[in-house]
């Protein structure tokens, strides 16, 4: 049967990525989306788009029963699942195609038996796949360090590592709670965990003849909390272990009688030695580092395998060069890389040779674009961005070097953190391993240093008094602050994204030229001789001992935008006469944050110590543990269990002058 029209029951970059080969082939396309979805880009590039009402997965994405109505209210005849949601729901599967359509992935049956990660270790043990030890029994486990993981879904939803036995039950329960919310089944089991590991992944594809090949591998060790954000392909390998985990990635993919794209992935221990750790049915968020180095569109054999065709590539497919993908993802560095949301003022990568589909240089393939609000209902991913070059050296520099110079304003992201992984030693050397982040806490470190945030600062002032000379009505040609006997310097005070303060002082002298500037604090070296070169409203040109650097800046509100050659930041320009604010209890707990408090684990009254878990936060599928910041009593807990939150709210209030003396 010939696809006509494709219905994408996912949202985001996937939509995208999906509708681009889609256009390219000639189908028709079809967008389910939620309330807080209706503006998203993906809605907007699709033929026809169907309101799921409400907004939370469950309401919207999860429900089976309303894609297929959109299926066949738009005339559908195909349904394509992407990833998460429901990807890897053999019911969703064999539901589409009882209801006459074409389903794009791999048959119920293989959903279901690699769906059960202690049934598919079973099954795949059984054809020769090195397995780890696992557990269901808690009384049974005598080898720690061990990993909790869930026994549905991926994206590392319900995974904690446990090396203390007390920590177990705990991090059990919580891995529980999480695997629930994502894919609504709870159970976990536990498997060894091998200390410097790799995370490496063999993408195979099959159709409905029997074959199946292996379109080579990705390296994924690079994560954090269990979830990936560096992935690459071709994976730095020692002799005679490609051919071994393709072999290995085959014979899983036979034993189930595998039909379309899915990823066979493994833990590559020090030794050599490689180990099973799940199947995921579905086309992964990494692929097009795959796509890169074969140049291959994985969305396009998806659709002609769907249709019946045979694969169309060798047993072993050619590649080429080296690509390197990041995830770009909202979250604030600030708050211990929580998600975060707000408007994208402005998202723009230069460089961008195409989107969504296999690029030569650099690809973006991405969810949102400047003006998208980021909610808190769904996953934190903004963006992939992807490079090629013929080396692994020259894609890690043309992919660091982009992010570097991205404009990524209103939401906080990961970037900063993306780009050092890139430019870190070890992983010049390919020596990263998934202990990668925990072992490197320099990677966590703004790339503007504290020392070049005055002149941050002082471009944000400068740019600020050309855009208000610009605007001016009558003597606009005059520089800001001028006076006939120029005394005092004009002051502007800024907030950072930490939270922290710092006031600008300057004084441009008759002729436009900065006579002195300074700051409070005066975190910038003394010895700099800064001359003004040009300042526009939305570009400063400063001479630093002799040095030109250049600043691009961008105000939305009070909020102003420096992006410079050392890297960005994010500055609130403060009021010059602040309103009168009341004062919040001592030892109030705010929201991160919005999102649900999923569970309160104290009571008022109740004395807690420093460290103590008093609240449980849920926002964008991850759990976050509200703690105790000192000694005291639960004074106030105004939020119960249930209630939703915004950014700011107060969760709960713990006193500390009743603490035990």
């Amino acid at each position: 049967m010939v696809v006509r029209k494709l219905l994408v029951a996912n949202r985001g970059e996937i939509a995208r990525r999906v509708f681009a080969t889609c256009r390219a082939l000639g189908v028709a396309t079809v967008a389910v989306h939620s309330d807080a979805d209706a503006d998203a880009p993906y809605v907007a590039e699709a033929d026809e788009a169907v309101r799921l009402p409400g907004n939370t997965p469950v309401e919207t994405y999860l429900r089976i029963e309303l894609i297929l109505d959109a299926a066949r209210r738009t005339g559908a005849d195909a349904v394509h699942p992407g990833y998460g949601f429901l990807a890897e729901q053999a019911g969703f599967a064999a539901a589409v195609v009882d209801a006459g359509l074409t389903w794009v992935g791999p048959p119920a049956g293989a959903i279901a038996a690699m769906g059960d990660k202690l049934a598919a270790k079973a099954l795949l043990a059984g054809v020769g796949v090195p397995m780890l030890p696992s557990w269901t029994d808690d009384d049974e486990i005598t080898d720690f360090p061990v990993l909790v993981k869930a026994t549905a879904g991926g994206g590392g939803r319900g995974m904690r590592v446990v090396r203390d036995p007390a920590d177990l039950s705990a991090a059990v329960e919580s891995a529980r709670r999480e695997a629930a919310a994502a894919f609504g089944d709870g159970t976990v089991f536990v498997e060894r965990y091998v200390e410097h590991g790799r995370h490496v992944e063999v993408q195979i594809f099959g159709d409905t003849a029997g074959t199946v090949v292996a379109l080579g591998e990705r390296d994924c060790s690079i994560q954090r909390r269990h979830q990936k954000l560096v992935e690459e392909a071709p994976a730095v390998l020692p002799d005679g272990v490609r051919e071994r985990l393709h072999a290995a990635a085959v014979a899983a993919g036979r034993a189930v009688g595998y039909v379309g794209a899915g990823t066979v992935e493994f833990l590559l221990a020090p030794t050599g030695e490689f180990f099973f750790l799940e199947m995921n049915t579905r086309l992964q968020v990494e692929h097009p580092v795959t796509e890169a180095v074969t140049g291959l569109d994985l969305v396009r054999l998806q659709l002609l395998v769907a249709e019946g065709g045979a694969l169309p590539v060798p047993a072993t497919p050619p590649t080429d060069g080296h690509a390197i993908e990041v995830r770009l993802c909202a979250e604030d560095p600030a708050q211990g890389f929580r998600p975060a949301t707000g408007t994208l003022h402005r998202f723009a990568v230069p460089g961008v040779a195409g989107e969504f589909a296999p690029t030569r240089g650099l690809r973006l393939d991405s969810g949102v674009c400047t003006g998208s609000t980021v909610g808190v209902h769904y996953d934190s991913m903004l963006a992939k961005l992807v490079a090629w070059a013929p080396t692994r050296a020259e894609a890690a520099r043309l992919l660091a070097g982009a992010l570097a110079r991205a404009e990524l304003h209103g939401v906080a992201t990961n970037r900063d953190l993306l780009v050092r992984v890139l430019r870190s030693p070890e992983f010049g050397a390919a020596q990263a391993d998934t202990g990668f982040l925990d072992a490197h806490a320099e990677v966590f470190a703004p790339l503007l240093p504290p020392d070049r945030l005055p002149l941050a600062a002082l471009a944000a002032a400068l740019a600020g008094a050309a855009a208000r000379r610009a605007e001016a009505p009558v003597l606009a040609g005059l520089p800001s602050g001028w006076r006939n006997v120029p005394a005092l310097p004009q002051v502007v005070r800024y907030a950072t994204a930490t939270g922290d303060g710092i006031e600008v002082r300057y004084r441009l002298d008759r002729s436009g030229a900065l006579a002195d500037w300074s700051t409070d604090p005066p975190t910038m070296q003394a010895g700099p001789v800064v001359a003004l070169v040009t300042a526009a409203p939305d570009r400063v040109l400063l001479d630093v001992a002799g040095v030109r650097r250049a600043f691009r800046v961008h105000r939305a509100g009070s909020v102003v935008f420096v992006d410079g050659p050392d890297g960005a930041t994010e500055l609130t320009e403060l009021p010059r006469f602040p309103l009168p604010r009341a004062a919040l209890a001592v030892g109030s707990l705010l929201a991160p944050l919005p999102g649900t408090v999923a569970r309160v684990h104290v009571g008022v009254g109740q004395r807690v110590a420093a460290g103590d878990l008093l609240l449980t936060l849920e926002a964008m599928k991850l759990e976050h543990p509200v703690l105790a910041p000192t000694d005291g009593v639960v004074a106030d807990l105004p939020v119960p269990a249930g209630g939703q939150v915004e950014t700011g709210a107060v969760l709960a209030v713990v006193d500390p002058e009743e603490a035990p003396r």
